[in-house]
């Protein structure tokens, strides 16, 4: 479960964190216990990035036009 400080995290520090612990179990010397931990720990940064993402989308759905008409924006995906 991730710790509450690590929910504080801006999105670029969660992904900061998501690739330094890909870097250490990429080296393959990270003990399988702690290869675990770390994994879960990933997984639960992954869904925090995420929740930021879709409410990011969710905040940039209406785009409001020079002439202060809004305008549903829609994402592509």
């Amino acid at each position: 479960m991730v710790e509450e400080n690590e929910k504080n995290l801006s999105f670029e520090e969660s992904l900061n964190e998501l690739e330094e612990i890909v870097t250490r179990l990429e080296t393959g010397e990270v003990p399988l216990d702690d290869a675990i931990d770390e994994f879960k720990k990933a997984m639960e940064l992954v869904k925090e990035c995420d929740e930021k993402l879709n409410g990011a989308k969710e905040a940039i759905a209406e785009i409001v036009k020079d002439d202060k008409e809004v305008v549903e924006f829609e994402i592509n995906e």
